[in-house]
């Protein structure tokens, strides 16, 4: 079983902490910098989870699909 493997089986039963935890950071970063970043902070949140539904092979988001998508330039 090569690393990716692992990474992926790791991805696909922890899901939900994964999530919880980049959502946790991403507050952080977002308390931290005074809401002056929010957007980005956001965008980088929901593209982390993106890539990590990919690698998992629940590409769709499983749920969260759209949040955080579609939206322009100070939309919230």
């Amino acid at each position: 079983m090569g690393f990716m493997d692992k990474v992926k089986g790791m991805l696909s039963q922890h899901s939900d902490k994964m999530t919880k935890g980049l959502d946790k950071a991403g507050e952080m970063a977002d308390t931290k910098t005074k809401g002056k970043y929010s957007n980005q902070i956001k965008t980088g949140t929901q593209k982390a989870k993106d890539q990590a539904d990919k690698l998992s092979g629940k590409e769709g988001g499983e749920g969260r699909g759209g949040k955080g998508h579609g939206k322009g330039p100070g939309g919230s």
